[in-house]
């Protein structure tokens, strides 16, 4: 795989990731009627990821990269269903609230997996993080009584479902750390793939949406593939202090896309998601800076 070691060259490459993750609410939100395929939304896009990820570990580990789902063991079988129950939850918030609400549930993912590490694997948590952590929460309460509205509280709901799938996905890679993580990722997408296809054969119904929708999904998948890939080749190089800042990116770019007039859109969040959302970001940068010392490397491989 290729590695960058110089954290000049691979923090522009980390922040281009979050950048490609950015688009993902967007595309949600340019779909017709996504509420009512979300099923066949998450099917294509379980099987573009598989696709893609499959396509890359055999271009990088040749034709016996299938050995690694032979390595994938408890905690990647664990870590990819949280993975996959974080991407089917993120469709049913981000369709349901604001792409603001959701994006910010999921920005607290840090807070997450240090209350999960706590529990399951006995990490210990300073009086700072759990500042941070405080802080953070009020910040999503903020937010939870400023949406009065059934399906909003509904969607936040589902955001915060979300973003503990997705540090159920972490705190399995700290489990076990040779767990190979790609392969988890690629889990996740089968996961999604069979659970909607389960659904949809239930229901009676199609596997496929118009041809604009299909694209959509498709393009939602290769985002999520194409930004993993350059995750993984920049942040070798940077500490995890740093990826905790530069995976804002996501956020920030998400909530401005769908904002941006000239993109057709203009969802403008409103006053308490902007004083939740400010307590959120003020409580990830104060525990980046209290864990600015621990040169410690999260690299997804």
């Amino acid at each position: 795989m290729l590695e960058l070691r110089n954290e000049k060259i691979a923090i522009p490459v980390v922040l281009l990731a979050g950048l490609l993750w950015s688009f993902g609410p967007l595309v949600v939100r340019y779909m017709n009627e996504p509420n009512l395929v979300p099923w066949q939304y998450l099917c294509t896009r379980g099987l573009t990821i598989f696709c893609i990820l499959n396509i890359y570990l055999f271009f990088e580990e040749g034709k016996n990269f299938y050995k690694n789902y032979l390595n994938i063991g408890l905690s990647g079988f664990i870590g990819g269903i949280g993975l996959g129950i974080a991407m089917i939850t993120f469709i049913w918030s981000i369709t349901n609230t604001s792409a603001a609400i959701t994006l910010l549930c999921l920005a607290a993912m840090p807070f997450i997996t240090a209350l999960l590490g706590f529990l399951f694997l006995r990490e210990k948590v300073s009086l700072n993080v759990w500042i941070s952590i405080l802080i953070a929460a009020i910040g999503i309460i903020i937010m939870a009584t400023g949406k009065t509205g059934e399906r909003s509280l509904f969607g936040l709901l589902f955001g915060l479902i979300s973003a503990t799938g997705f540090s159920v996905f972490s705190v399995s890679l700290r489990w076990r750390k040779e767990t190979p993580k790609f392969t988890t990722v690629a889990i996740a997408g089968v996961f999604c793939a069979l659970v909607s296809a389960i659904v949809i054969l239930n229901n009676d119904g199609n596997f496929l949406s118009s041809s604009h929708n299909q694209g959509l999904f498709a393009t939602h998948g290769t985002l999520v593939c194409l930004g993993l890939i350059l995750y993984s080749i920049g942040s070798k190089a940077i500490p995890a202090a740093e990826l905790t800042l530069l995976s804002l990116t996501e956020v920030i770019g998400g909530i401005f896309w769908v904002w941006l007039p000239i993109l057709g859109i203009n969802e403008v969040p409103t006053n308490s998601t902007i004083i939740g959302g400010f307590l959120i970001f003020m409580s990830i940068t104060y525990y980046s800076l209290i864990i600015k010392t621990n040169r410690r490397f999260i690299a997804l491989n």
